[in-house]
C-alpha cells in the first residue's frame, strides 16, 4: 500500500492537528502516512497520494506557511498527473471568502493533472469548534474509496 503524504497549511495550528489526527486514523487502518507541515515542492512525491489539509487566512488566502508551495507551483507547473488527493479546508462561513484557500489549491492541482477523490471537507469553526472532529468521519469514508 502507498504511502499517504499529508500536506498541512495553517496560521494557528488548526489544521495541522486535524492532519495529525488524520493520520493517525489512517495509520490505524493500516496505511502509511508521512505528515508535512508547510512543505516545499521538494519535499513532495510528484506520485502517489496526497491529502491536502488548509485554513484560509485573510481574504480566502493560503496561511504563510503553504503559500510559497503554492508560488512554486505555479511558476514551474510540474506534472501532477500522477497524484490522486483529498481536499480539507478550514474556515469560518461568516466570511464571503470561507474555505477559500482550499478551494484555490485544488484547482490548482487540478489544473496540473492531479485528481480529486471524494468530495472536499469544508470544516466551518463556527459549527465545530474542534475541527478534528468531522474531520475523523470524512477520513474514515475517504479512505474507503482508495
Amino acid at each position: 500500500m502507498s504511502t499517504i503524504t499529508l500536506i498541512s497549511g495553517s496560521t494557528m495550528g488548526s489544521a495541522e492537528y486535524v492532519a495529525e489526527h488524520m493520520a493517525e486514523i489512517l495509520e490505524n487502518d493500516g496505511f502509511s502516512t508521512k505528515v508535512l507541515h508547510g512543505p516545499s515542492l521538494d519535499d513532495l512525491p510528484l506520485e502517489g497520494l496526497w491529502l491536502v489539509v488548509t485554513s484560509t487566512h485573510g481574504a480566502g488566502d493560503l496561511p504563510e506557511n503553504l503559500q510559497p508551495l503554492a508560488d512554486t507551483i505555479t511558476q514551474q507547473q510540474p506534472d501532477l498527473s500522477n497524484v490522486t488527493f483529498g481536499a480539507v479546508g478550514i474556515g469560518s462561513s461568516e466570511y464571503d471568502t470561507f474555505c477559500g484557500a482550499i478551494r484555490s489549491l485544488e484547482r490548482l492541482l487540478e489544473d496540473l493533472g492531479a485528481k480529486r477523490i471524494g468530495d472536499r471537507l469544508e470544516i466551518d469553526i463556527i459549527q465545530h469548534e474542534i475541527p478534528e472532529d468531522p474531520s475523523e468521519e470524512w477520513v474514515k469514508e475517504w479512505s474507503k474509496l482508495l
